[in-house]
């Protein structure tokens, strides 16, 4: 049965639809009012998207958004095309590393949270829409009640799923907040899936811009951070390399020795299994002096001839 139900889902959409339709008296006026909402959600998205985030991030960071946008592209077609913020991640991820070189550190840590909470179009469209119910059931917003949908706009899209459609299940939460009737959802489903993909495309536009940002802000820092690593790492490979070296204590110098005994026992343990091989196989025998000649780390000893006793290289 529920394998079955995604089947007839757009039936049940259509007679839902179709229902709230039929309650309407004057059909022309709530079908242009609904083109209206729908021309006022895109334009304030494009606003925020060509305005206020090309304008946040020239201004932290002096360099072109429009370039950074076009590095992005293709991540912003994907989530045309998915809906979801979440499934166009891993080509948010290819978009940033490769083709504006942000660093992963900064990729991985805040594209996942950006995708769980940031949520700017999805809030401004939760904005939009519950003022539209508004106005279509004739009732006239007060300044309070205009910044409690805003907040409780933000809150909500903060705390939506990205998925596709989120934004209609918390839409319930903001209509409440100011006594709206959440009905009234069902006329916007005509064109929330419209509306569903270009918002989605700027919340992954917003998570792309924060990470630009942040690898702006700690691009310095993160690049003191792998000298100051990799000058640690030298300095601990000089450190172990002298005490291997020449041990300055009795006990480096017994594990010195105790190093030279197992290396002594190994190689005649080896030694004893190249002559056995040598006289079944002259060929296996061959091979092995060839690869302890040629890898002295992996064989710490070296040999002219099998009759001749093995010579430990550290010696």
């Amino acid at each position: 049965m529920l394998a079955s139900f995604p089947r007839y889902s757009p039936f049940g959409i259509f007679f839902l639809i179709l229902g709230k339709l039929l309650e309407i008296d004057n059909l022309k006026d709530t079908a242009t009012s609904l083109g209206l909402y729908m021309t006022t959600v895109i334009s304030g998205l494009a606003i925020h998207a060509l305005g206020t985030l090309a304008l946040l991030y020239f201004v932290i960071t002096r360099k072109n958004p429009f370039k950074f946008y076009k590095g992005v592209f293709q991540a912003w077609i994907t989530a045309l095309g998915t809906a979801s913020s979440a499934a166009t991640l891993p080509i948010t991820f290819r978009c940033l590393e490769n083709n504006l070189n942000i660093d992963k550190r900064v990729t991985r840590f805040v594209l996942p949270i950006g995708a769980t909470i940031n949520m700017d179009g999805t809030a401004l469209y939760e904005a939009v829409a519950s003022i539209f119910i508004a106005q279509i059931n004739a009732k006239n917003l007060s300044v309070i009640e205009v910044f409690i949908v805003s907040l409780t706009a933000t809150l909500a899209a903060i705390g939506a799923a990205s998925v596709p459609s989120a934004g209609l299940v918390t839409m319930m939460l903001v209509l409440t907040s100011v006594g709206l009737p959440t009905k009234d959802i069902s006329l916007i489903l005509a064109v929330d899936w419209m509306l569903d993909r270009i918002r989605t495309s700027i919340n992954v536009l917003g998570d792309a811009v924060g990470a630009g940002i942040v690898d702006h802000l700690c691009r310095k820092e993160l690049a003191e951070k792998d000298a100051e690593t990799e000058r640690e790492l030298d300095e601990a490979v000089e450190e172990y390399t002298r005490r291997i070296s020449s041990p300055s204590s009795p006990t480096e110098s017994e594990r010195a020795g105790s190093e030279r005994r197992r290396i002594n026992k190994k190689r005649m343990s080896v030694a004893a299994a190249m002559r056995l091989h040598e006289n079944v196989s002259p060929l296996s025998s061959t091979i092995a002096s060839a690869a302890i000649v040629d890898h002295p780390k992996t064989f710490p000893f070296r040999t002219t001839s099998m009759n001749e006793p093995l010579e430990d290289i550290d010696a």
